[in-house]
């Protein structure tokens, strides 16, 4: 499965090169746009590019990750150079908006899928999740932002700015696409519910809408002193951002003054996420 994945993935990032985006001069962000915005400034190859340019953040990610993610990686990333070199794509359209927004599209399918089979296209992320462990200011969405500025600066200055405006705009769409493949519709959000009817709160979320919840014991407490009020049980629960606004009714319908806590989760291993049947 795996395997399929990182294959679809290569012939769909491939799509977004060379039907799209290089005819067009337009460029993505990462490993893959310095890939490109050399190729066109010296018109040396860009699937020999793409292969050599990487090489450095294989090497980090099989010090840092491990050798089968580098192995993974390798491969999908010769895959990606052997495609760009011999895999025919026709060049579907000349527009310059629909080129950036489908050549971003395709490119973030492409990472998307190879990133869910474990490995990458792109050696941007390894560098960056590299870089984020070892500084405690920067995270690694700004790492990426920061290379990504410093590259599409560039575009700006060798390709033009109408160029590296369009490119930008293939780079939102391929993050939005990446966003979309990694974490899906069912992207997961953290709720945590401070009533004083945690009990009643509980049973809709259980037996309403199907959804499991972990109770915690706490204490309330007011005044600058931090004076102890009543104990409670605080609700903590794991729903789909679809279910949210159901969730937020039935409970203030519940309490009107509960106080409700929303949290974004990146990823989640283990307990039941799945709804249970309801009869």
């Amino acid at each position: 499965m795996s395997l399929t994945l990182v294959v679809l993935g290569i012939l769909s990032a491939g799509m977004g090169l060379k039907g799209f985006l290089l005819s067009s001069h337009f460029i993505d962000g990462g490993v893959t746009g310095i890939s490109m915005l050399i190729a066109d400034i010296t018109n040396w190859p860009i699937s020999i590019l793409i292969f050599v340019i990487n090489l450095p953040f294989l090497v980090l990610g099989y010090r840092r990750i491990g050798i089968p993610f580098a192995i993974k990686s390798a491969m999908a990333i010769a895959g990606l150079s052997l495609c760009v070199a011999f895999v025919h794509f026709p060049d579907v359209t000349h527009d310059k908006l629909l080129t950036a927004v489908f050549g971003g599209f395709f490119i973030g399918v492409g990472i998307g899928l190879t990133m869910r089979g474990g490995a990458v296209l792109d050696g941007t992320e390894i560098a960056a999740l590299v870089v984020s462990k070892q500084s405690h200011l920067l995270k690694v969405s700004d790492i990426i932002l920061l290379l990504n500025v410093v590259i599409f600066s560039l575009a700006a200055y060798f390709l033009g700015i109408e160029s590296a405006m369009y490119s930008i705009l293939t780079y939102l769409a391929a993050s939005k696409m990446i966003d979309f493949i990694l974490n899906g519709i069912e992207q997961y959000t953290g709720i945590t519910i401070i009533s004083l009817k945690s009990e009643t709160i509980r049973k809709i979320i259980t037996h309403k809408l199907g959804r499991g919840v972990t109770i915690y014991n706490g204490k309330s407490g007011y005044g600058k002193d931090g004076q102890v009020n009543d104990p409670r049980d605080i609700v903590f629960t794991v729903v789909t951002r679809l279910e949210i606004p159901v969730l937020k009714q039935e409970i203030l319908k519940a309490d009107p003054s509960a106080f409700i806590i929303q949290q974004s989760i990146d990823d989640t291993t283990g307990g039941l996420l799945k709804r249970k049947a309801l009869h």
